[in-house]
């Protein structure tokens, strides 16, 4: 678990280190992606408080079983049942997903109140998690979407290139992906916004493995990036990155394939987590709007979102409080 950028700032010597969530939880092999509404039903909105503020205790009597294997769960709240839930202000940047339209491709915006994102090495125990969650939740909510996802041999996409080169590492991993000083009643918590996109797998496998490698902005056998285009259509890698007169903002990715070969269905969840909601919304106008406007990033001719939620990750101290 990283630490709050805030902790290790020389103005907060003193305080006790905030405690985020798991967003830097390890690559594992298996993950379940589960987006809920809040029912209407008399004590939902109580008894989803009880069920969240102790999602700790449940990751850790299923995860004890086999350690190893790493099982986390994060929480993530939207912008509608924020202040039901928490009985706060929002946090800074948090509202619901901005629909993206350029024009041939939009990024569409899709319901959702609450994210489950169950990561482990091992598909049984995402699965036992996931089952004793809904029971302890039981008609207070309504499923959305349940997404199941696989690492796919060297965490490559069904599109066959590897995805996630670009996350931080190292100190630029909390710095990139926690709210600090900025908005410090939400310090330790992170920005999280999902998509679920299909591929046209047989288009995209018709074209030679150079058109691919110039769409994605890397070589596909080695990873390697290859350099931007001067001018004209841009890469994914390269609308994909956010500079200002601050630097590079990165953002945290931890998207899985999923699919069903015998429903022709192949997809990437992708999952992005960022300290500031704005550069991934970026990326998301640089990539259906185009830069420039018009030429919009060619990945979207063959995977298309079916969804889009934007939630807001508290840190496991206000979680954890939900439930007194």
């Amino acid at each position: 678990m990283v630490a709050a950028p805030s902790a290790s700032d020389p103005s907060s010597a003193g305080r006790v280190p905030i405690a985020p969530q798991q967003v830097d939880s390890p690559l594992t092999r298996s993950a379940i992606f589960l987006v809920l509404t809040i029912t209407d039903r008399d004590g939902a909105v109580e008894a989803v408080k009880e069920v969240i503020g102790g999602i700790e205790d449940l990751v850790k009597t299923v995860g004890f079983r086999d350690l190893p294997a790493q099982l986390s769960c994060t929480v993530g709240i939207g912008a509608g049942v924020w202040s039901q839930l928490t009985g706060m202000p929002a946090p800074a940047e948090l509202h619901p997903f901005k629909e993206v339209r350029g024009a041939v491709h939009t990024a569409v915006s899709t319901p959702g109140d609450l994210l489950f994102h169950i990561r482990c090495d091992r598909q049984d125990m995402c699965f036992e998690f996931e089952r004793l969650l809904l029971e302890s939740l039981g008609d207070a909510v309504a499923t959305v979407d349940e997404t199941a996802g696989f690492r796919y041999f060297d965490a490559r996409d069904l599109l066959g290139f590897i995805d996630g080169t670009a996350n931080p590492i190292g100190p630029d991993l909390p710095a990139s992906t926690l709210v600090g000083e900025e908005d410090p009643e939400f310090a330790g918590g992170s920005y999280v916004v999902i998509q679920k996109y299909l591929h046209s797998l047989s288009a995209w496998q018709s074209l030679p493995t150079e058109q691919q490698e110039a769409i994605i902005g890397r070589r596909k056998a080695d990873d390697l990036e290859m350099a931007d285009a001067e001018h004209g259509q841009k890469a994914h890698k390269t609308l994909a990155t956010i500079t200002d007169d601050a630097g590079e903002h990165d953002i945290l990715r931890d998207n899985m394939p999923f699919g069903s070969p015998a429903a022709g269905e192949f997809g990437t969840y992708f999952i992005g987590y960022s300290r500031h909601l704005w550069v991934t919304e970026k990326m998301l106008e640089r990539m259906f709007i185009g830069d420039p406007p018009g030429l919009h990033d060619r990945i979207l001719d063959f995977s298309q979102p079916r969804t889009g939620c934007v939630f807001f990750a508290p840190s496991a101290d206000l979680l954890s409080g939900l439930a007194d």
